[in-house]
């Protein structure tokens, strides 16, 4: 996932911070390539996160609750475009967070990893 992350960012032209959860939302692997926003490594974080709890990207999160949410969550919980979940086998195993480009360039770059594997990023 984070080999294929950071091809896809490099092929664009945008270092990215990249984040690998598992389905608890525990950090399995990360990378800030160089030239990435130091403090995306927060928001991507969150954003595997939340794709892993939910089970669905993270842009799902319903803009009413979105800003009670990352509250409740001391930011944890987050409607950033850039998490996807982990489906392998329609079974969630995780989640990708990307951050430190544009939300379309975030959410290509989880794609891409994603794909690379041979996972899902919805549920079979």
């Amino acid at each position: 996932l984070l080999g294929a992350g950071v091809q896809a960012a490099t092929e664009m032209g945008q270092p990215q911070c990249i984040f690998v959860v598992d389905a608890s939302g525990e950090t399995l692997a990360s990378v800030r390539m160089t030239g990435a926003k130091y403090l995306s490594m927060l928001s991507a974080r969150s954003k595997a996160r939340t794709a892993a709890s939910i089970g669905a990207p993270s842009s799902a999160v319903p803009e009413a609750m979105a800003a009670g949410l990352a509250r409740a969550t001391q930011g944890a919980v987050t409607r950033l475009t850039g998490g996807l979940p982990i489906y392998i086998e329609g079974q969630l195993v995780g989640g990708i967070g990307i951050g430190s480009g544009s939300p379309d360039q975030d959410l290509k770059v989880a794609q891409h990893a994603i794909a690379a594997i041979g996972a899902k990023s919805e549920r079979a």
